[in-house]
């Protein structure tokens, strides 16, 4: 994987767009000023166009020398890809896992393009799978008079067209000033808008303002989660005031404490009974506003990462109060494939010197070593049975919270109305079991 990993690099440093884009936003702003020289003075139409020949084919020539170094490394990687994998022939009994899901697929890579702030792309993207679904549609119906069904995925992402268009034509992507919501249609859409608006805000721009305004609004529910989003974002804005005044260099060093502290009276009784240490630190911070560097507090002041590090917890809790996880599903899966297809690839080669044969369509032959943040689903084994639990056999829960699998369920039951449990005195009815998703 080190060829593949250095022209990679390669291809991201060296061979990528950003000198092609530069090179043709130059010749549009020169064509742009051309423009505007023969509105001004047409009777010099034909000056104007004759200064301008020698510059665009300079500037053309610029952009294709330009993208000869993109297409030199775009070949050295699809050369490293395939000296890699010549001879590898990857199994193919689980290669079709997802064959019959597409709007699964359809529906991570558009939520995937959402949350990246890539909306006219998503917008594109969503009309074309709904053009395509169509086209689907009337060809069924005309063969067999038994329609496909479309996917109910695209009416999440409803109203794509309209909202982005509105947006863009403000100039910026940012919510609408009067926060109407959209019933039942396009509420990913201002989910996630809202979501990169404010991310935006942190990353590029270092302002808290959007992020504390909606922390506030869903404080209630934030507290119930047990969340700490809403106190990070004020000690980092405790931070941000405190620190000012040596970035400015003012005359009145005290004024970045000062206005910490007002701040702090404002804002941080509403935290006094989780966070009474936290706020204590933060405010025996001032007694070293002098030589806050060298004093106990430092650590709270220098942290190399501040506004990611809020950004992710931002992200993690806006997405977990919409039912979905901090990543984008797409980019784990994609991740974890490539971290398994080494593996797989040498499993692929051992089977094939030793004329095996991977016949498993659910499992993995091997062990598949993954981040800790990429494990999801923990192994269930039955109590009672010592089986491994499958969809077919899944876990059960009983009323009085123990849990066994199904089919050791039905063998205890045995069509009975009321069951013991294999590990509690309790009696019950086995239709009042539940499955339990792990």
């Amino acid at each position: 994987m080190e060829s593949i990993s250095a022209a990679h690099q390669t291809l991201e440093k060296k061979a990528n767009l950003d000198r092609t884009l530069t090179d043709v936003q130059a010749l549009i702003d020169q064509l742009q000023r051309t423009r505007d020289a023969v509105a001004e003075t047409p009777e010099l139409t034909a000056m104007h166009v004759a200064k301008l020949k020698q510059p665009v084919k300079a500037s053309f020539d610029k952009i294709e020398e330009s993208l000869k170094d993109v297409n030199k490394g775009l070949n050295q990687y699809q050369k490293a890809l395939k000296e890699k994998f010549k001879n590898a022939q990857l199994p193919t009994a689980s290669n079709e896992v997802l064959g019959g899901e597409n709007g699964l697929v359809n529906r991570a890579i558009a939520m995937h393009l959402l949350r990246e702030g890539k909306f006219g792309v998503a917008r594109t993207f969503v009309r074309e799978v709904n053009e395509s679904q169509e086209q689907q549609y009337q060809q069924d119906r005309g063969l067999n008079g038994n329609p496909a069904a479309n996917d109910g995925w695209i009416q999440e992402f409803a109203d794509t067209d309209a909202m982005i268009m509105e947006m863009e034509s403000e100039g910026k992507l940012e919510l609408r000033e009067d926060g109407e919501v959209l019933d039942g249609k396009g509420h990913l859409q201002k989910k996630f808008t809202e979501m990169y608006h404010i991310l935006e805000a942190l990353r590029s721009q270092h302002n808290l303002s959007p992020a504390i305004a909606w922390a506030r609004e869903n404080s209630t529910e934030l507290e119930n989660r047990g969340s700490n989003l809403e106190f990070e974002l004020s000690r980092l804005k405790f931070v941000e005031l405190y620190t000012s005044s040596e970035e400015t260099m003012s005359e009145d060093s005290m004024t970045g404490p000062l206005r910490a502290l007002e701040y702090a009276q404002a804002v941080f009784p509403t935290f006094s009974g989780r966070y009474s240490r936290e706020m204590s630190n933060l405010l025996g911070s001032l007694a070293y506003s002098s030589g806050l560097d060298e004093s106990p507090y430092k650590t709270l002041f220098f942290n190399q990462h501040p506004w990611e590090d809020v950004a992710t917890s931002f992200t993690r809790e806006f997405c977990s109060m919409l039912g979905l996880s901090s990543t984008s599903p797409l980019y784990t899966a994609v991740t974890a494939g490539g971290i398994a297809l080494p593996i797989l690839e040498k499993v692929e080669r051992v089977m094939a010197a030793s004329r095996g044969q991977w016949t498993s369509v659910n499992e993995l032959p091997v062990e598949t070593p993954l981040p800790p943040e990429m494990l999801f689903h923990s192994i269930f084994v039955c109590p009672v049975s010592k089986e491994q639990a499958t969809d077919d056999n899944p876990p059960m829960m009983l009323p009085c919270g123990h849990v066994i699998a199904e089919q050791s369920l039905h063998m205890h039951s045995r069509g009975k109305n009321r069951m013991k449990c294999p590990y509690c005195p309790n009696e019950s009815d086995p239709k009042m079991a539940r499955r339990v998703y792990i």
